[in-house]
This record gives structure tokens, C-alpha cells and sequence, in this order.
């Protein structure tokens, strides 16, 4: 007898095991690094090479043949993948010299080092756990972290330098702090010079946050974990930056900004982006590193705030800066100052720059991402089907991954520089789900959407039970060509309903416009946007939709929607499942949360009217709250406060605390009865 779907999608990490990840393009072009288990069910990352003159690929690091053991990650590991929403284990990550010859990872704590073109990998020597190990452009030495302090190891010599020591235990180098990782998509906390004999280091001291307890009720007997957590309104990690070189100078990097959005450093610039508190101001700065002395390269303002992208800043071979900023209704590509897409063209992330030319990814369509380069003279369109794509580029040679509704699973191709197609395959697991989804537009606005219904299924045959499938809220998008992205949606659907997917205002791909619709109020128009697009839905299929039993499920953002649709709107909503909810901004992070209603105690109302405290009274229709009692993203004190909330109010709701569960809900036994019980628990709401 095959899986189930609940536990297949658990084992496979919901469909990402075995799909090729994590690319690097050698400089000639002529080899492919990449990330990849060994099958759909194996949570163990290899590290593969690709010949792309012979297409052969190469297994060049096996986690098992190196005998590390089981694996144990050191806190701050935890953390970083927490962060990036890691699910596998093995080697997660990596990092090349320039000319992509030697590769180092961490694996449980140690570091490892390989020499690609003899495919052997040694363990190094160090003086703790090791995190985020990065070679130097030259591949002479590799750059870790380890008990907050930053080392540099010679690989020739074996010699292990403490360029920088913690003053204080709230003090790391060389590691992103939790905003920056969270909510700024900024990883890594140094960067080598391109001659490998300095590096940018960060330097944050977590003393001024406030310290919460992590605690886990289900075992009285262990200690709460301590955590420094930014929540609205309160004091950031203090970020500093130091030119760090290797002869053992240290050299200030001041800037005025609250946040650190990016660095980089290449031939042309040390360069750093500053955000203000407020995230109405960033500033490009170049930097001497000899110094410290930061110049003005541009700053951008937004009387509502302005947009962090990644792959930002750039530059081409002649020097001309690569750069992404809202204008003329549109998030543009900018090389220099000037703007060279049109504002109709909402560019998502710069991918890479190949010398003259830039890969980038952009929407014309919201449900669509396509691949364009700019070459120094016009736009040329890199994915020529619909869907969504990704990429890397360099040496000529390209790497394109495509997922879209027609084709199951992530295809990836290397395209070399004559035009030849080389695949590389995905060993993931077919979901064994026959999907039934459209796409389109509904509601006054137009509202991008997609209806899931189940596969038996025959048009107007009867009506079916309505549930709500959103994200719904800033900075994440749910509909999009691809078929991995309605997996769930389509297994609810063939329990039985007719499932809708509504992005409303507030999410990427419609322009800065759109998005900004939802300053000062993260809950009307959200929760209007639903309402909008299920009626628009209902016009659209007025025979197979019941909206007499109409359910709303979410998580995170989406559990907050889920939750508030009950509350306010029990008039369209009957039942809600509501997983891991923000029930008061207050209680979330400094950086997503002031971006869109701004600091607490200069705009308490804004703050109350996006609560859900407010309208705890008013719950009249079937709630489960569901909350990982080990969440430090959202934590469970959410869920908590609103279950209190309810019961002073006199009413009635569903609690399901997860032991030891963090905000992915990683576990596989946990994922699968997850699927199950929400099922449940809608049909007894429904009454079906």
C-alpha cells in the first residue's frame, strides 16, 4: 500500500528532497556546483559537481563517508537555519574560492574542506563548533565563526587566528543577527576582500534587547531556552562594522542607520546599505577600507518605506552600479542612474552580473516569475514559457530552474554559452496528486487567485464546501504558476472541497502601490481582500461553491488572517484553523512589524486596530489555534494571550500545543497528523 500524502509530504519535506539547490558556476563556466539528496526521502545534502562539456556529474562530498556522526548542531547552526527555513540536514551550505576549485561547509560543528578536482575533503582543526565558514577569494584561508568569535584559518599552514574575540557574551562577529537573517534576508555577517587580505565583519551586541524564555511545559525539567528577541517598540541588536585584516588591523566602519541591509565587496567597492528605524531611508555607501570613511552613493526615500532586495549592490566590469529601487510605480533595475525597465516590469531580485551583463528575476504577470537580462544595450527575456524561474550566471553559462502548473516538480537546465541544453535531474517524489487548479482574477480588485477543486469532481454537479487557503500578508506571495506550491491545497480539496487562494494587497508582484495598501492596517484590507476574492470566485463558479459553509485556514501571517476572519467577518467565515498566528503585532519583531504600522507607542490605535485581543468577544464560529511551543519567530505567547482573551470572554475555542515544534514544523510524525486533524476538525465545524 503506497503513503498517504500527509506522510509523504512529511517525509520529503513537503517535495524539496532531492531537488538540485544551492548553485555555483565555475568562472569558465566549464562546472556546476550544486546541492542535492541522494533521493526524494534521504534528508542528507550532498555536494555534486556537473561537467558541462561532457554532462557528467560527479558525487564530490557524501555527509556519510565522512564520519561525522550523528548530527549535532551547535545553537547558533539552529538558529541560522530556523532563520532560512532549512529542512534537510547534511551540507546545507557552502562556499567556493573565486575560481570555484575548493569548497568549505560545516558539518555538525566541524569544518571541512574539499578540494573539488580530487574530490577529497579533510576536516580541519578548530577551536569550537564552527558556523558559516566562507572562503577567501584566493583560496588561501577559511573565514568561521565559532562562541561568537571570528577565526581565520590557513589552509596551507594549518595556523588558527582569533581575528576578533567577544567582549561580552551578547557580543558575536561575523554572524547576521536575528533581524537581519528574519527579515532582511541577509545570511552572513562577513565578507572577504576580493584579494583575501581583509574582511568586513560585523559586530552585533545583543545587551539591549530584551531577554524572553523559550519554554517547553511538556518537560518541567529542562531549563527554558534564553532568547533576545526585538519586539516592536523595544531596543535592536547594536550593529557595528570593522575592516578586520590579517595583519591585524582593525578599522571603524560608523554609519548612522538602525540596520545593516547588505554588503558586498568586489574589484570596484567595499559597499554597505543602511536602512533607518523607520525604513523610510537607505543609503548606498562606499567605503575606504584603509579608513572607514564611507561616501554617498544614493539614497532612497518612500514616505511608506523602502523595499530590500536581494543581489543588491552590483556592479558591471566597467563599474556601473547594479541596483534595484522603487520608481514611476514600479520596482525598477537601475545600472547607473539610469532605469532600464519599465515600470511595468516588477523586478524581484538581481540573480547575478556576468560581467556586462545582469540576470535578473521579474514579474509582468503576479503569477508569474521570468528570468531577463540586461546586456549593456536592451532587455532580453531569459524564460520564454510560463511559470516561475530562477537562475544563476556565469562564464557565459547559465542555470535556469522552472516550475509551472503543466510539469510536476523543479526542472533545472545548464544552458552553456553554444545554446546546448544540459539537465540536471531531480530525484524528488511524485506527489501522486492529480491537480485541478486554475488561475485567474476575481473580486473588485482583480485579485490574483487560484481555485483548487478536487479532482472527482464534475463542474455543477453540486455545491461544494468553501475553504480559504491565504497567506495573504506582505513580502510572501501563494499564487504563482507552480505546481508545488497547491500540493496541500489539492489534497484538502479531494476531502471534499473547493479550495481558494486569494493574494490581496499587501503581497509582491502587483508593484510598490499594491503593496503599500496595507501601511497602518495589516487586518482590513487583508481581510476585505478575502471576502473580495471569494465572492468573486463564487460569481465565477456560482454552482460549485457553497458559501453556507465557507472555512479559513492559515499559518503565520496566514493564521492571523485565519483567526481574524472568524472575529470580524462570522457572516462569511463558519470555522478557521489558525497555525502559529500573530494575535498581537506588539509581540512581533521590530523590523517586519514597524515597517507597515510603525512604532508602537507613536501609533498605539494602529497597533490595536491589527490586534485580535479587541475582538475576542465576538468569536461566534469553530477556532483551533495551533502553536510550536518551541517557536522563536512567533512565539507561542500569541496563541496564548488570545486563548486567555477568549476564555475571559466566555468563549469557546480549540488549543493544539506542539511539544518541541518551532514555526517549520519540521517533525515528520507532527506534519502528517497536522494535515489530518485540521481536516477533521473542519468537517465536525461544517457539519459535513
Amino acid at each position: 500500500m503506497s503513503e498517504s500524502f500527509p506522510r509523504l509530504s512529511a517525509r520529503t519535506r513537503r517535495f524539496t528532497l532531492g531537488v538540485p539547490r544551492g548553485f555555483t558556476i565555475s568562472p569558465d563556466g566549464a562546472r556546476v556546483l550544486f546541492l542535492r539528496t541522494k533521493s526524494g526521502t534521504d534528508p542528507v545534502t550532498c555536494l555534486w559537481e556537473l561537467d558541462t562539456e561532457t554532462h557528467v556529474e560527479r558525487l564530490v562530498v557524501d555527509p556519510r563517508s565522512l564520519d561525522s556522526g550523528d548530527e549535532d548542531l551547535p545553537p547558533e547552526e539552529r538558529a541560522r537555519r530556523e532563520r532560512s527555513r532549512e529542512q534537510a540536514g547534511g551540507v546545507v551550505s557552502y562556499s567556493t574560492d573565486a575560481e570555484a576549485t575548493t569548497a568549505a561547509f560545516a558539518l555538525s560543528g566541524g569544518l571541512y574542506v574539499t578540494d573539488l578536482a580530487a574530490a577529497r575533503t579533510r576536516r580541519l582543526e578548530t577551536a569550537g563548533a564552527v558556523i558559516d565558514p566562507r572562503l577567501s577569494p584566493d583560496g588561501r584561508r577559511v573565514a568561521y565563526v565559532t562562541g561568537g568569535a571570528l577565526h581565520v584559518h590557513d589552509l596551507s599552514t594549518g595556523d588558527d587566528r582569533v581575528l576578533a574575540t567577544p567582549e561580552s557574551e551578547t557580543v558575536t562577529y561575523g554572524l547576521a543577527e536575528f533581524i537581519a537573517a528574519e527579515e532582511m534576508s541577509r545570511m552572513r555577517g562577513h565578507w572577504w576582500s576580493p584579494s583575501g587580505d581583509a574582511l568586513l565583519v560585523e559586530r552585533a551586541d545583543e545587551a539591549p534587547v530584551h531577554t524572553w524564555h523559550i519554554a517547553d511545559p511538556a518537560n518541567p525539567g529542562r531549563p527554558p531556552a534564553v532568547q533576545r528577541y526585538p519586539a516592536a517598540g523595544t531596543p535592536n541588536a547594536v550593529t557595528e562594522l570593522f575592516v578586520l585584516g590579517l595583519d591585524g588591523s582593525r578599522v571603524a566602519v560608523p554609519y548612522e542607520h538602525e540596520y545593516l541591509a547588505a554588503a558586498a565587496w568586489d574589484s570596484h567597492a567595499l559597499s554597505i546599505v543602511t536602512l533607518s528605524r523607520d525604513q523610510k531611508t537607505m543609503r548606498l555607501l562606499s567605503v575606504d577600507p584603509e579608513t572607514g570613511k564611507s561616501t554617498l552613493v544614493r539614497e532612497d526615500t518612500d514616505p511608506a518605506w523602502v523595499d530590500v532586495v536581494s543581489g543588491v549592490p552590483a556592479h558591471l566590469d566597467d563599474g556601473s552600479l547594479v541596483w534595484v529601487a522603487a520608481a514611476d510605480g514600479g520596482h525598477r533595475l537601475f545600472v547607473g542612474d539610469r532605469p532600464v525597465t519599465p515600470p511595468t516590469l516588477q523586478v524581484r531580485a538581481v540573480l547575478d552580473v556576468d560581467h556586462d551583463s545582469v540576470l535578473f528575476s521579474a514579474s509582468g504577470d503576479p503569477t508569474e516569475i521570468q528570468l531577463w537580462t540586461w546586456d549593456g544595450h536592451s532587455l532580453l527575456p531569459v524564460s520564454t514559457r510560463s511559470g516561475v524561474f530562477t537562475g544563476r550566471m556565469a562564464g557565459g553559462v547559465g542555470v535556469l530552474t522552472e516550475q509551472n502548473l503543466d510539469t510536476e516538480g523543479v526542472s533545472t537546465t545548464v544552458v552553456r554559452r553554444d545554446g546546448v541544453a544540459v539537465p540536471i535531474p531531480s530525484y524528488a517524489e511524485r506527489p501522486g496528486l492529480d491537480l485541478r487548479v486554475s488561475l485567474g482574477r476575481s473580486g473588485r480588485r482583480e485579485l490574483a487567485t487560484a481555485v483548487v477543486l478536487p479532482s472527482w469532481h464534475e463542474p455543477g454537479s453540486r455545491r461544494l464546501p468553501v475553504l480559504m487557503d491565504p497567506y495573504g500578508g506582505p513580502h510572501a506571495q501563494r499564487v504563482l504558476n507552480r505546481r508545488g506550491g497547491y500540493l496541500e491545497s489539492q489534497w484538502f480539496a479531494e476531502q471534499g472541497f473547493a479550495v481558494v487562494v486569494a493574494d490581496g494587497r499587501g503581497t509582491p508582484g502587483r508593484g510598490p502601490a499594491f503593496e503599500r495598501e496595507v501601511l497602518g492596517d495589516l487586518a482590513t484590507p487583508a481581510l476585505e481582500d478575502q471576502v473580495d476574492a471569494l465572492h468573486g470566485v463564487a460569481e465565477q463558479y456560482p454552482d460549485d461553491l457553497d458559501l453556507e459553509k465557507v472555512a479559513i485556514r492559515g499559518w503565520s501571517f496566514g493564521g492571523f488572517l485565519a483567526a481574524l476572519a472568524v472575529l470580524r467577518r462570522p457572516d462569511v467565515f463558519h470555522a478557521a484553523v489558525a497555525g502559529a498566528p500573530v494575535t498581537d503585532w506588539r509581540l512581533y519583531d521590530t523590523c517586519y512589524t514597524e515597517r507597515y504600522l510603525g512604532h508602537p507607542d507613536e501609533q498605539p490605535e494602529v497597533y490595536d486596530t491589527s490586534s485580535l485581543f479587541g475582538d475576542a468577544a465576538k468569536l461566534e464560529r469553530p477556532l483551533l489555534l495551533i502553536h510550536g511551543l518551541a517557536d522563536d519567530n512567533v512565539v507561542a505567547a500569541h496563541t496564548l494571550r488570545l486563548s486567555s482573551a477568549l476564555l475571559a470572554a466566555g468563549r469557546p475555542h480549540t488549543v493544539l500545543p506542539l511539544s518541541g515544534v518551532t514555526h517549520m514544523t519540521p517533525q515528520e510524525i507532527v506534519a502528517e497528523n497536522l494535515l489530518l486533524l485540521q481536516v477533521d476538525f473542519l468537517k465536525k465545524s461544517l457539519h459535513l
